[in-house]
């Protein structure tokens, strides 16, 4: 674990993460619309979106903070191999997911009738599953909401580690994040409604919400040692 970091439930700002995105966006759309571009382009390539999301947040880091990023930062491969263990988790859990729907369809196959109808036993144990399966994409989703930036603003490669702390982190806050991502999501694709060309104007304000909400989260957490020594030096 990162000793700089004290995990501990976030404070979680609804409304100050999306103000903060679209004043960021008013003060600089052009480099929020660039570096999103680029991120777009960079998430074609095989297994390296979540990258460049990762990445995309680095780049807002310093744009927020006036440090002229090149949107060319966004191709950087050095958070690569933790972000590719992310994947291939995520691509694992949704296969072991998926491993009922084969067994309930093999099991309609078997029961069906002459007719070719399924067995009323494939409704009864497919519907209950779906909530289930959506139950625990959403749970490990929302407690897993802060490992991106514990690996691209801490440095964290262990997953196992980011998760840790994203578990303590999002404690009593899961569905502040839940209403945060759906009202975030809702309001990015707003953009639909210009036949789909608005999403390129409402998908970065998406982005830089989400920034300023990992960048307070993790300034949340941060041990600060100056303030800890001056508090241990006044008893």
């Amino acid at each position: 674990m990162n000793v700089n970091l004290t995990p501990k439930p976030i404070n979680f700002k609804f409304g100050e993460y999306i103000n903060k995105g679209f004043e960021l966006l008013k003060k600089d759309f052009g480099g929020v619309f660039v570096g999103f571009l680029v991120t777009f382009l960079m998430s074609i390539i095989p297994l390296c979106g979540v990258l460049a999301m990762g990445n995309f947040y680095k780049y807002l880091r310093k744009l927020k903070n006036n440090q002229n990023p090149s949107a060319g930062e966004i191709f950087d491969f050095k958070d690569f191999m933790p972000y590719f263990i992310l994947q291939l988790i995520i691509i694992g859990g949704v296969m072991v997911l998926y491993i009922p729907f084969i067994i309930f369809g093999g099991m309609a196959a078997i029961t069906a009738d002459a007719n070719g109808d399924a067995s009323p036993l494939f409704a009864i144990l497919m519907f209950p599953y779906m909530f289930v399966m959506l139950f625990a994409i959403y749970y490990f989703l929302l407690k897993g909401f802060y490992i991106m930036p514990l690996i691209s603003f801490k440095g964290i490669t262990d997953i196992k580690t980011a998760w840790s702390i994203s578990k303590v982190m999002t404690k009593g806050n899961l569905l502040n994040i839940f209403l945060f991502s759906f009202v975030i999501g809702i309001l990015s694709q707003i953009g639909i409604l210009a036949c789909g060309i608005g999403l390129f104007l409402t998908m970065p304000f998406a982005y830089a919400a989400n920034y300023f909400a990992f960048e307070d989260a993790i300034q949340q957490i941060e041990y600060d040692e100056i303030t800890e020594i001056g508090i241990k030096e006044k008893y």
